[in-house]
């Protein structure tokens, strides 16, 4: 049996728990090896990187940018870099090599920068190509960095392992991101070595102009897919729970268990990632399970996302959503019994390059949630130009997930348990698939929610 293991950035910060519980565990001879790992940036590092994936603070690509000083940034990284890489000391990392390692990593990025900031200086060439090949370069450096120091650490423990850079900092091959990995893991044997494998794959599409943030998620799904892989492990701060642990406590956050890949996608369309979307579909189409494990409960069996899952007994599995969103309501009397009144609307949306996560309508109102940092006073301004009255407010969504909620009363259960707490639902939508759940309610009363439809639809009474 192989498998393919992506290991998040939080966990690998934490690196003596991924090395005790993930790799090593409890595990005899005969299935110790035959085990992939795809690596994150340690937690932080790609932010300091590009810029602060939440907060929007810049890193050394919002400088280069900005023509600020780049050069100072990208050493400020390496010194932090190389702190870290003093907290790996008595797990037996070599200080020098690890040190070597990433310093000429950054030396190299350096020239790199430097290079594509003179050719832009000169004018002749398309800026925005050369700002993506900067982003490519820095967001490389985060993954070799933290795949590089985990094969010095298991060799040094008497592990056999190597290191597959799928980076392509020293060559000028000219390889796309499916023909560089296929590559890569030629002659591998999996019996014999454990190969650790950067998140970031080089390639002439260009993995962050198509996947950005998501990166590391595709370069493990296309990994588990080129190798025919028996299961796509995902290793995680926290279990695939009920709710968020931060928001309703850990002894009321339930692991899921087992769940199907359409919640996958809900998930995913509220920002709550259990895999990247573009990186769970193939996945899915080969058939690829994947389990979701919490690095530091590693007896737990953790929850799988398979194709075809459905619960025997009605129940709802996950309470999630966000409070970044806005919800804009375009009221006309005229869209009554007007046939295609709503596609006025998506082709404004859709000018704007804004998609929705939830539309609900009537006869003279259509209301749909979109993330807040979308929101454009262009397109604002030309719904006002064309329809009556164009409302805009802040509001959370809340969802109610499962493979099987239809049941009856359970939107009932759900309405209840907010209105008991005083919540107000502005908005509703769900779907025939019966798969989702959701409701717009007040901004500020968004982890009072999460906490009602835990409490009411979820925790074990």
């Amino acid at each position: 049996m192989l498998t393919v293991e992506k290991i998040g950035g939080t966990s690998m910060t934490k690196f003596h728990d991924v090395l005790q519980n993930i790799i090593i565990g409890n595990r005899s001879d005969l299935d110790f090896y035959k085990r992939v790992f795809v690596v994150s940036a340690y937690g932080g590092v790609t932010n300091w990187l590009l810029e602060h994936k939440k907060t929007g603070e810049p890193g050394v690509y919002e400088m280069f940018v900005r023509h600020d000083s780049y050069i100072k940034e990208l050493h400020n990284v390496l010194s932090r870099l190389l702190d870290l890489n003093r907290t790996f000391k008595d797990l037996n990392l070599n200080l020098d090599l690890a040190d070597n390692f990433i310093t000429n990593r950054i030396v190299q990025a350096k020239n790199y920068l430097n290079s594509l900031a003179d050719v832009l200086a000169t004018g002749y060439v398309n800026q925005h190509n050369i700002l993506l090949a900067a982003r490519e370069i820095l967001a490389s450096i985060g993954e070799a960095h933290s795949a590089y120091n985990t094969v010095n650490i298991l060799e040094n423990n008497g592990i056999n392992a190597t290191l597959i850079d799928l980076c392509g900092f020293n060559d000028s091959e000219y390889l796309s991101i499916d023909e560089r990995i296929k590559k890569s893991f030629r002659g591998i044997d999996y019996s014999k070595t454990i190969p650790i494998v950067t998140g970031y794959t080089k390639g002439t599409e260009g993995i962050m102009r198509e996947f950005d943030r998501g990166y590391s998620e595709v370069t493990f799904s296309k990994i588990a897919v080129e190798l025919k892989a028996d299961e796509a492990v995902i290793h995680k701060e926290f279990h695939l729970s009920s709710a968020d642990p931060n928001i309703v406590g850990l002894e009321k956050s339930i692991p899921v268990g087992l769940t199907n890949y359409n919640v996958a996608d809900q998930l995913a369309d509220i920002g709550m990632e259990a895999i990247h979307p573009k990186a769970s579909k193939p996945l899915e189409m080969a058939n690829i399970n994947i389990r979701i494990k919490s690095t530091f409960e590693p007896e737990h069996p953790g929850t799988v996302i398979s194709k075809n899952y459905i619960g025997e007994k009605s129940r709802v599995e996950i309470i999630s959503g966000t409070d970044k969103v806005v919800a804009i309501e375009v009221h006309d009397p005229s869209m009554v019994g007007e046939v295609g009144f709503d596609l006025k609307i998506m082709e404004i949306f859709k000018q704007f390059k804004i998609s929705y996560i939830l539309k609900s309508t009537n006869a003279n109102s259509i209301t749909q949630v979109i993330w807040e940092k979308d929101l454009d006073q262009g397109l604002v301004r030309i719904l006002e130009d064309n329809f009556q009255e164009i409302t805009i407010k802040k509001v959370a969504i809340l969802c109610a997930l499962g493979t099987n909620i239809a049941q009856p009363g359970i939107i009932a259960r759900a309405t209840d348990a907010l209105a008991r707490h005083e919540i107000n639902i502005e908005s509703l939508s769900q779907s025939l698939k019966q798969v989702n759940m959701q409701f717009v309610i007040p901004r500020d009363r968004y982890r009072d929610g999460v906490i009602a439809l835990n409490d009411a639809l979820c925790v074990r009474k």
